[in-house]
This record gives C-alpha cells, sequence and structure tokens, in this order.
C-alpha cells in the first residue's frame, strides 16, 4: 500500500493556510503532486506563487496545514535570488551536486575495510555489513556511479557555458550566470520533485530549448513558476492556478487551462443566472401569496425549497487590467539608425564586425543570440556609451531613445514613493490615471506609497518599466523588459508596444512576447549580426534548417576528407612538439599509460590510422590466423593510446587557456597574450579534430 501511494502521491498538500497581516494568501488549499508530473504553478505577482514553493521546499512555515513528503523522496529547489559561493570553479561547484555519490563512495569504502578485517563470517552483523554493502552499491549505480564528468560537462555547456568557461572562478561570472551554475546542481542531482522559480530568466533562447528537451526526458515530478507561455506550453501537462487564497487545478497545459478556465467561469455564469431567475420566481411567489390562506401551504413548500436551494458561486477573479497607450511619438527622420561596417573588438577578440543595419521609422525588431555575443554592446555603441567601435553608425533627424536595461533600476531616487516616482515623469492626461498604470504592474493599493528604497531589484526593474513608458520617445530600446513581469503586465506591455508608432529594439529571450511584436530579427553569433526576415517563430523554423543543411555540408566535407586523411602518433607527436615550442610552455610526459611509446610504434608506417581503413580483411574473427588476430590487437592498443595521447595534449592546452584568461582577468591585456590566447583556441580545435578522428578510427578498428 505504501508502494502505491509513493507511486501516486508523492507529495500530498493538506489545508494548506498561510496569513500576513490577518491577510490570508492560501485558505485551506489542498492538492497533491505526483510522480513524473508537470506542474505549472500560474498566477498574477503576489498571489503566492514563490510562496509555494518555499513551503514544499521546506525552507517556509505555514500557518496551519501541514506538507506530507516521504522521507525517501528528493526535493530539488530553485530560487530566483539566491546567496553565491565564490571560492571555486564552475565545473567544481557544478561537481557538487554529486556530493551524495562521494558520501555513498567513502561509505562503501569504510565497509569495504571492515569487511576484509573480519573473521565472524557466520555472525548476523557480517551478514547485516554485506546487506548494507550490497544496498550501497545498488544506490551508487542507480546514481551513476563515479562518472559524472561528462554529466557535468553536458549540462554546463547545455547552459551555454564553453569549456573555456569550466575552470574558471564562479566570482568572475554575472549573477545571470551563477544562476545557471545553480540550476546546472539542481538538474545534475536529478530529485525526485524540482521546484523552479522563474528558471528561464537568465537564459537565452537556445538554453531555453536546450532545457524543454531536457525536461522532456527527466523521470522525476517538476514544479515550476514561469512567465514564458512557450515554456510552460512545451513542459507542463498541468496547471495550478493561485487566486484570491484559492487554487483552481486543470489537468492541462498552459494555453488549454486559459481556454478550460474561460469556459468554467462561462458555464458557472450561466448556471448562477439560471439559478437566480428560479431564486427570484420563487421568493416573489413567496411575496404574492404570503397572506392569502388558501395559499398557505404552497407558499410554506416554497420557504423550504427555497431554504435547501445549494446557491451557486461563481469564483472570485482578480480583473484588475490596463490597456496602457504610449504617448505619441515625436516625429523622427525616416530613417532612426544606419550602420555601416560598424566593428567591435577587445583586443583580438571580436565581438562582431561588419554590421550593416538599417532601421526605418516605425520598425519593430529582435536581437537575439546566446549570452556574449554582443547584443548589449551593440545596443551601447547606440546608446553612445561606447565609441571605440569601428565603422558608421548615425542616428536619424531629431531621435528621442527610451532605453530600458536591468541598471537602470539602482537609479531610482530611493527617497520618493513609488506614486510619486511615476507622477513626477507624467504628462498630461496620463497623471489622471497613474493609481490605475501602478496597479497593472503590481503596485495597487497601499503598495503605491511605498519607498524606493524599500523595494526589491524585481519591483525596482517594474517601476522603471513604468517610469519609460510615460516618457514621450520616438526610438524605444528595451533589453529583458519581461524577465519580472508576470503574464497579464507583459500582455498589457505588448499591446502597448504593438499600438506605439515608434521604432523599437527588443532584446529577450521570450519567444512568445516576441510573437507577432516584431517582423524583422537579427541574429548575434560568431563575431557576425545576421538580418532575418519575418518573425520569431519564422527565424526559429528557418535556423533549424540552416542547421541541417550545415550539418549535411559538414558531413560531406568530412567524408571527402576521410579518404586521404590519416593520423599517427608520430605525426600527432612532432604537430604538439612543433606547437608547444612555438608558445614555449613544456609538455609533461603523459602517466595514464602502462609504458612508454617506443620509436618503433611511434614511426611505424603500418601504424596509419585513417577512417575509411579498408586494409584489413573483411573476414571474420574466426577466420584469421593467429598472426593477423595478434596484428589485430596490436593496432587496437595503438589506437587506443593515440586517442589518450591526444586526449592529454588537449586537457594541456584547455589548462593553458585557462592561466592566459587568467592572467587577462587580473588587468595585463598586452598585444603578446592576445596573440598567444589566439594560438592557442586554434590549437585546441586542431587538437580536438585530432581526438575526433582518432576515437573514430579506434572504434572502426575495434568494431573489425
Amino acid at each position: 500500500m505504501d508502494d502505491f501511494m509513493y507511486f501516486c502521491a508523492m507529495i500530498s498538500v493538506e489545508n494548506l493556510t498561510v496569513e500576513f497581516s490577518a491577510k490570508a494568501l492560501f485558505d485551506k488549499v489542498c492538492y497533491v503532486i505526483n510522480k513524473r508530473d508537470r506542474i505549472a504553478l500560474v498566477g498574477k505577482n503576489g498571489a503566492g506563487k514563490s510562496t509555494m514553493l518555499k513551503i514544499i521546499a521546506g525552507l517556509q512555515e505555514p500557518t496551519s496545514g501541514r506538507v506530507a513528503i516521504p522521507k525517501d523522496v528528493t526535493i530539488g529547489y530553485l530560487p530566483q535570488h539566491m546567496i553565491h559561493n565564490d571560492d571555486t570553479t564552475v565545473r567544481d561547484e557544478a561537481a557538487k551536486a554529486f556530493n551524495r555519490i562521494l558520501q555513498l563512495q567513502t561509505r562503501l569504502e569504510e565497509l569495504n575495510t571492515q569487511l576484509c578485517e573480519r573473521t565472524d563470517y557466520e555472525s548476523d552483523a557480517y551478514m547485516a555489513l554485506i546487506d548494507e554493502i550490497a544496498h550501497l552499491n545498488e544506490q551508487l549505480e542507480m546514481q551513476g556511479g563515479g562518472n559524472f564528468d561528462a554529466e557535468v560537462e553536458k549540462t554546463l555547456m547545455g547552459l551555454g557555458f564553453v569549456r573555456s568557461d569550466f575552470t574558471r572562478p564562479t566570482n568572475e561570472f554575472s549573477g545571470g550566470w551563477r544562476m545557471r551554475i545553480e540550476l546546472a546542481k539542481i538538474l545534475l542531482q536529478r530529485p525526485d520533485v524540482l521546484l523552479l522559480d522563474e528558471p528561464t530568466n537568465h537564459l537565452d533562447i537556445e538554453s531555453i530549448q536546450w532545457l524543454e528537451q531536457f525536461m522532456a526526458g527527466y523521470p522525476g515530478a517538476v514544479v515550476l513558476v514561469s512567465h514564458d507561455r512557450k515554456f510552460l506550453d512545451t513542459v507542463t501537462k498541468r496547471t495550478i492556478e493561485i487566486s484570491l487564497g484559492k487554487i483552481y487545478d486543470y489537468k492541462a497545459s498552459y494555453t488549454t487551462y486559459v481556454e478550460l478556465r474561460k469556459e468554467r467561469r462561462e458555464q458557472q455564469m450561466r448556471a448562477y443566472q439560471n439559478q437566480q431567475k428560479e431564486i427570484a420566481d420563487t421568493e416573489a411567489f413567496i411575496e404574492r401569496f404570503r397572506y392569502q390562506a388558501t395559499k398557505a401551504i404552497q407558499v410554506q413548500s416554497r420557504i423550504k425549497q427555497l431554504a435547501k436551494i445549494e446557491r451557486i458561486e461563481i469564483d472570485e477573479e482578480d480583473t484588475s487590467a490596463l490597456r496602457l497607450k504610449f504617448p505619441p511619438a515625436p516625429h523622427s527622420g525616416s530613417y532612426p539608425i544606419i550602420m555601416e561596417g560598424v566593428s567591435k573588438s577587445y583586443g583580438n577578440h571580436v565581438v562582431f564586425s561588419g554590421v550593416d543595419l538599417t532601421l526605418n521609422r516605425g520598425d519593430k525588431v529582435a536581437f537575439v543570440g546566446k549570452n556574449g555575443e554582443g547584443k548589449s554592446t551593440l545596443v551601447k555603441c547606440i546608446m553612445n556609451e561606447i565609441t571605440d567601435f569601428t565603422g558608421k553608425l548615425q542616428l536619424g533627424h531629431q531621435v528621442k531613445i527610451g532605453y530600458f536595461a536591468q541598471n537602470q533600476a539602482s537609479l531610482l531616487d530611493e527617497t520618493r514613493t513609488v506614486f510619486e516616482t511615476i507622477d513626477y515623469v507624467a504628462v498630461g492626461d496620463i497623471r489622471t490615471k497613474i493609481r490605475d498604470i501602478l496597479g497593472a504592474f503590481m503596485f495597487g493599493g497601499e503598495a503605491s506609497d511605498k519607498k524606493v528604497g524599500v523595494l526589491s531589484g524585481g519591483e525596482r526593474s517594474r517601476l522603471a518599466m513604468i517610469r519609460l513608458l510615460l516618457e514621450p520617445v520616438n526610438l524605444l530600446i528595451l533589453d529583458e523588459p519581461t524577465n519580472h513581469l508576470d503574464m497579464r503586465s507583459k500582455d498589457v506591455l505588448k499591446q502597448a508596444i504593438k499600438e506605439f508608432d515608434g521604432t523599437v529594439i527588443v532584446v529577450s529571450h521570450d519567444r512568445e512576447f516576441l510573437d507577432g511584436l516584431v517582423d524583422k530579427v537579427y541574429e548575434f553569433g560568431g563575431g557576425r549580426v545576421r538580418e532575418h526576415l519575418g518573425g520569431i517563430y519564422d527565424f526559429l523554423s528557418n535556423k533549424k534548417m540552416e542547421s541541417l543543411k550545415e550539418l549535411e555540408s559538414q558531413k560531406s566535407k568530412v567524408e571527402g576528407q576521410k579518404s586521404n586523411r590519416s593520423l599517427s602518433l608520430s605525426n600527432l607527436c612532432a604537430r604538439r612538439a612543433q606547437s608547444q615550442t612555438c608558445l614555449n610552455y613544456a609538455e609533461p610526459q603523459p602517466k595514464i599509460f602502462k609504458g612508454p611509446i617506443s620509436e618503433q610504434e611511434s614511426l611505424s608506417g603500418a601504424f596509419s590510422l585513417s577512417v575509411n581503413n579498408t586494409s584489413t580483411s573483411s573476414a571474420t574473427a574466426k577466420e584469421l590466423s593467429y598472426e593477423e588476430r595478434k596484428e589485430q590487437q596490436r593496432k587496437i592498443k595503438r589506437a587506443e593510446r593515440l586517442v589518450e595521447l591526444c586526449e592529454v595534449a588537449i586537457a594541456e592546452t584547455e589548462k593553458a587557456i585557462a592561466d592566459v584568461e587568467a592572467t587577462l582577468a587580473s588587468g595585463d591585456t598586452s598585444q603578446a597574450l592576445f596573440d598567444k590566447y589566439a594560438a592557442l583556441k586554434a590549437q585546441l580545435e586542431k587538437e580536438m579534430t585530432e581526438w575526433e578522428e582518432a576515437t573514430e578510427a579506434y572504434e572502426n578498428l575495434k568494431e573489425k
């Protein structure tokens, strides 16, 4: 029965009540989280979504009620904000996810030592020791044993990190990237229940798509809070709405839930109206014939009937909404921005080059791409915050820019109230609607009288957004404007931008927000900025086709090279020696080999590894002679050694790159150091290609 309950209801929320200042955030809420559930927790900001996750994670106590969690169920929780560690590298910090495995391995070693020392083979204690060892081995096997390095690298790279980041200290990264490290740790732990509070806020589109694929195969339950509709629709299959202290549970994705919620309210309204008509008719009959003796029995019957009616209640709904409209954009030139051959570099590192971009008045465009590819850098060039770029960048006649960036929130006057902050910049008729505007952006009621100094970072960002929206501008540049807005506020902002008659640049990873909003996409990547006509989903569709074409062309190129490409220990060693001499650092002797590679093995013409090796006989192992089988084994062994040597070379080069990056981070920006860094990068790329060739040759030899 216990096993059945475990598989059906991993977590049970029972009569949960949370009160703040005598106001109920939750009122006797009940629901269960089942194994492999994919739950979207939705509701407006302040409804209690984050509080619910904290209570389930055991970080906050409810006023009453409880959350029942079996003791063997593990929970992973990613909050919106956290304190990060600064004393480790990216790889080491992510590897902390496997502390449980390391603890199991340590305990197993202790028990094995005890087992070797004991001689009471028939005792109950000895048998109990063997049982514990068997149990620990099973747990270790289930959790992947000690082979977790590949999983760490795969997860970090999926979330946008590159290999050169792995050895960098975590304190070199921004808050968004450090949040990715925490997300990687939680994903690597594979808990039974994942609680994720706004996991996509710091991810680019490609990382979000990777996370969606990861979630599709995740074996545990997932409960997440997100304002990204597309992400919710892709990941979740159940939606729990929190509204005015109650919950409404739908076995449906977010989009379907919105439709079902509308249908439910319509049905409730029809049933309510019919019941109200019935009640009104009954009360009218009672009132009409109350004092007629001949109708006394009927009147009493109707009174009893009225008392038995179970009154239909309509779900309360927060109807606060606003149709925000920008002030008319001041007239500007026909081309607000013209760029010709714009390039920006830091030393030898090219952020982007040869950017040709012309925006027409009224254009609405998106800047997309992985983090660190230059989106914000180009925006800063437009804002004249960066001036040492090359090429031509010209703003049109009478262009007035409204710019929203995350750090703008820190520039607000902390001595003013929320209302005063907006009232200070509002002009015209919009001043009469300030309370409504603040309410739509989660500053309704008493919140409008709060001092800016006591607001959280998210609240300050929203306030800065409101202030920006009220200023008369004709070019809006918005950098991740939706990170702290709920669904309703995002809809308000999106509609306002669509109706805005000026020009708009949006830097965003929110596909649903960009859908129907922009008519052109600029993709940043690889030092280039590519223009794509059409909306965001046209761009994503074309990107997949382009990737497939690129993959096919690379495949054809590789196959064309395979027939005349070979690797040997001798030429690899020669290339390594030459490159190491150029870069002036010594290569240590690899310690993983059982013995040194002899000169004969290194220079043997017979050991030339080719991917399309056709010299081996097609006969089966049974048909080969003893000498042929022996020679085959020697080739396999040499191929294996070559793979190991490639791996040693890659590890050494990666370490050298990390050392150079550390020197650069300390402030040394000499040209010689940049040249060395570029040479190391090129060498690493060559070594990775050699490793792939050697691995493929080794696998082919094993198959034969």
